[in-house]
């Protein structure tokens, strides 16, 4: 597997946007109980069930998704933890869901990926229009993934779906940008953008097999990756092009 560590493609400005949202997101992960730095005093078991009532609480669930209800929680979750109530909202949720991730190594994996590639896809749609952009790939990825698996009740959280999506972008509106990888997480290659992230994608799609499995969301990366490339070839035409220019004060 290759893992990306820089990208050449040139940008005209500072990516104010992806570098809030890296913020943002790692702001947010440390005050959470998945930090463990809120709750460095608790026991194993208090431990646990802050993280696990946390993300029922703010993930997005796709029965909720599907429903626009809100589910009871788990039976054993409320022996075990005896939750407090809490109203919840399911769309909304898949906005807080993109801000929460499940550990160390599941934020800064998406970190790396968004801080390598957001820059050029930022400088290309403009900041609203990329902030914008961002956030409606993770909600096409969160309701993708509910509209397959209608049925699930497992919280979905990470800004995988987004960030997927502003890889599809990357793919198609600079696939010949060159990419800083390390291939065998040990040697380090020049390779063309097209090949990084194409790889990607086929890796998401073989997984696909496992995700009744895996904890993690293989469709909801597919969808944003997707959503991501239809936005892509839009972007690329050239009066599209002209437009965000002008609008984005270039």
């Amino acid at each position: 597997m290759a893992i990306p560590l820089y990208d050449s493609q040139p940008t005209r400005r500072v990516p104010v946007v992806t570098y809030a949202l890296i913020a943002l997101n790692v702001a947010i992960f440390l005050i959470t109980p998945m930090s463990a730095l809120t709750h460095r005093s608790d026991a194993g078991r208090d431990r646990e069930c802050a993280q696990v009532t946390f993300t029922r609480q703010y993930g997005a669930i796709p029965r909720e998704l599907t429903d626009n209800r809100q589910v009871a929680m788990p039976g054993d979750i409320q022996r075990v933890c005896q939750p407090a109530p809490h109203r919840k909202t399911p769309w909304v949720s898949v906005l807080s869901a993109m801000f929460l991730h499940a550990n160390w190594l599941h934020l800064m994996g998406n970190m790396v990926f968004l801080f390598i590639f957001g820059a050029a896809t930022e400088d290309r749609l403009g900041r609203w229009r990329y902030l914008l952009f961002y956030l409606a790939c993770g909600y096409v990825a969160a309701y993708g993934f509910a509209l397959t698996y209608p049925d699930s009740i497992t919280p979905m959280i990470g800004a995988s779906g987004a960030i997927a999506g502003v890889l599809g972008s990357h793919l198609i509106m600079y696939p010949r940008s060159r990419v800083i990888t390390l291939v065998l997480s040990v040697v380090p290659f020049r390779l063309p953008a097209w090949v990084v992230l194409g790889q990607f994608f086929v890796l998401q799609w073989l997984s696909l097999q496992a995700q009744d499995q895996s904890g993690t969301a293989y469709v909801a990366h597919i969808y944003g990756f997707v959503t991501g490339m239809v936005i892509g070839l839009l972007a690329r035409r050239p009066g599209a092009a002209r437009r965000a220019a002008v609008l984005s004060g270039r």
